[in-house]
């Protein structure tokens, strides 16, 4: 099987933990890499950030990066992308028809414009994973939120459109039907986790004796919650924050939510015991979350999260917002607790409780690896999605018609 992916904004090789680079990244990568592992040929089309960047780039065995040229060959954050979506939509179009692919894949919903755009006109059948819905983000970010001010109404254009619609948690399915995706297009397929990379056993990263360790892994914008972790502090004298995420260190002291956060923790009398590393390698992160006690993970909405899988492989409870794909993954009192979003109080609470008992810790640690390992290896995400694409590829698009979006997006 030939599959394309669209991702435009979220490369395989981009260096994780800045503002646009995440959990999004390492699900296309991963998910290629593991599709490829079974036989498939995976081109993953990226738009072209760097004007040093080759056309094409081979990820492996049986992936290859595709960087298309669509607008400047440099950064642009991805709520400006959409401008640019007509041009990658005409790269891709040229490209599959000259090699057409048995079924493409899109991640993102700009993606997913481009996506069906360049291929509904061949007759290729379009799988969408959304990431991340606009109706949620405006949900919750409210005037902070800066997408595009036609995303929903593209969005719920484009679920009803596409061919099949892969959901990555449960909460994300209600989601998108009240967006009007008929039902029978869904399925939950959900994130992996690297359990040749993140395991329980390792070395760990050098921590002091005399403190509880608190983790927080991710981008640095202020929906993910780190601030109201600090403001959990001063109700909890044993213990530390360590960030990781963000800009490369050298950075750290001209970013501007490193300032916020650290402006917070000097108001609140913390500043001693929350520590900044920046950026850290993806290949560093296992031994992280092995020097952590309790991985934090409290964003304000998540439509799935990595982190709590990686720190769960690890063997590290979680205490994690009870939103989005947080819900699916981080089982209340089995491998972590749930905390209600923007609740310094309650995060307090919780952490409090793992604080004070270490052998529940311990027992919280061993549940989740024990999760990680059964249902969420890569392999098995893979072997999902692939019956996905081999049902689809067999039955043809859902709709060979026009699809229902404006001339030009």
């Amino acid at each position: 099987m030939n599959v394309s992916m669209v991702s435009e904004h979220a490369s395989p090789l981009a260096a994780l933990g800045g503002v646009d680079a995440g959990g999004q990244n390492v699900h296309v990568a991963a998910l290629a890499t593991a599709l490829a592992r079974r036989g498939v040929e995976v081109t993953v089309h990226t738009r072209r950030d760097d004007p040093e960047l080759p056309r094409h780039v081979r990820h492996g065995a049986g992936v290859r990066i595709d960087h298309v040229p669509a607008g400047p060959a440099c950064y642009v954050p991805k709520d400006e992308l959409l401008p640019y979506m007509d041009g990658f939509a005409a790269d891709l179009h040229r490209q599959w028809q000259c090699q057409r692919p048995d079924v493409v894949h899109a991640h993102f919903w700009m993606s997913g414009l481009a996506a069906l755009r360049a291929a509904r006109p061949l007759g290729v059948p379009v799988v969408l994973t959304m990431h991340a819905l606009g109706v949620v983000k405006r949900r919750h970010q409210g005037r902070k939120d800066t997408s595009p001010p036609a995303r929903i109404a593209l969005e719920r254009r484009l679920v009803a459109d596409v061919d099949h619609l892969v959901a990555t948690c449960t909460d994300e399915v209600f989601e998108l039907i009240r967006m009007g995706a008929p039902r029978q297009r869904i399925s939950v397929v959900p994130c992996g986790v690297d359990l040749s990379l993140f395991t329980t056993h390792g070395p760990a990263a050098a921590r002091s004796a005399d403190r509880v360790r608190l983790l927080s892994v991710g981008r640095l914008v202020e929906r993910k919650g780190v601030g109201n972790v600090i403001s959990s502090l001063p109700h909890l004298p044993r213990a530390e924050l360590v960030v990781a995420g963000g800009p490369a260190p050298a950075g750290i002291d001209r970013d501007a939510e490193v300032g916020r956060l650290r402006r917070l923790a000097t108001e609140l009398g913390v500043a001693d015991r929350v520590r900044f590393l920046g950026r850290v390698d993806h290949a560093e992160l296992p031994a992280l979350y092995r020097g952590a006690d309790v991985v934090t993970c409290v964003p304000w909405y998540e439509p799935f999260g990595i982190v709590p899988l990686e720190a769960m492989a690890c063997g590290v409870p979680v205490v994690a917002s009870a939103v989005g794909g947080l819900v699916d993954t981080v089982v209340d009192g089995m491998t972590g607790l749930h905390v209600p979003p923007r609740s310094p109080e309650r995060i307090a609470e919780a952490l409090a409780e793992l604080i004070d008992d270490p052998a529940w810790r311990r027992e919280l640690g061993a549940q989740g690896a024990l999760r990680a390992r059964c249902l969420f290896s890569w392999d098995r995400v893979a072997a999902l999605t692939l019956s996905g694409y081999e049902r689809l590829a067999a039955c043809g698009p859902g709709r060979l018609g026009a699809p229902d979006l404006p001339a030009r997006v």
